[in-house]
């Protein structure tokens, strides 16, 4: 179920404040029946018409991109930086990414149109994992690593426990990389838990999102998710596991 001014917003029809707009003045019909309240919501049963013009709903389309560092996880960008949706010029639809990955943060990244599908897998409540290698400065110890184990406190709260696995070590330039997986997804918080245990972010790479990871690609590919993999990560978020 969707609100009625993002599917109008969806099929491209307006903004979704003009949306709002339609609906309050009375030029949005559900199922024949004139709509004046914005919280309605709506499935894809339902027939949407705007000044009598039947909505047609877009195809829900899922897609993974290995982005690249300097480009805005967002659709567009005030000062012209390149942004996550320049991959896809080729797309008739109108996709947003799920969740962000930092300016200057690589790796992968999921990109859709279907607003039930994103919300699920950005809820907090469904704990998907994601991977990220991050190279830091120093070489942390024992201690500092058990702390990211455990939860590092930051101004917004305790952080979930997570899992760490040093890579490899270089103790010539006095650098780590370590892998991190986690089940949260706050802002910058990778970036974040390193600082606090004092060994700052050099160099950070998401490399899997649940079942996903970027085997075979290089930075700026794209690729559809199959059906069968938008299904597991649909049964992931809700019940936790894959489906088979």
């Amino acid at each position: 179920m969707e609100r009625l001014q993002k599917v109008i917003a969806h099929a491209g029809i307006a903004s979704r404040r003009k949306a709002e707009k339609l609906i309050l003045e009375g030029k949005v019909k559900v199922n024949g029946n004139v709509v004046r309240e914005l919280g309605v919501k709506v499935s894809d049963q339902d027939q949407v018409e705007v000044n009598g013009i039947p909505v047609e709903r877009e195809e829900p389309v899922y897609y993974m991109l290995y982005k690249p560092r300097g480009v805005i996880s967002s659709v567009k960008d005030e000062k012209g930086r390149k942004v996550v949706t320049d991959y896809f010029k080729e797309l008739d639809k109108r996709i947003y990414p799920i969740g962000r990955l930092d300016y200057d943060t690589s790796g992968l990244l999921l990109l859709t149109n279907d607003g039930e599908f994103a919300n699920l897998l950005m809820h907090p409540r469904y704990k998907i994992e994601k991977v990220y290698i991050v190279k830091v400065k120093g070489i942390p110890n024992k201690m500092e690593l058990k702390q990211l184990e455990k939860g590092v406190l930051l101004e917004d709260g305790m952080t979930l426990p997570a899992k760490v696995k040093v890579k490899s070590i270089d103790k010539r330039k006095k650098t780590a990389i370590i892998e991190l997986a986690l089940h949260e997804g706050r802002n910058r918080q990778v970036r974040r838990m390193f600082e606090k245990i004092g060994h700052p972010v050099m160099k950070l790479k998401r490399e899997k999102y649940a079942f996903l990871d970027l085997q075979g690609m290089n930075p700026g590919d794209i690729r559809e998710l199959t059906p069968h993999e938008v299904k597991q990560l649909r049964a992931l978020a809700q019940f936790g596991h894959h489906s088979l």
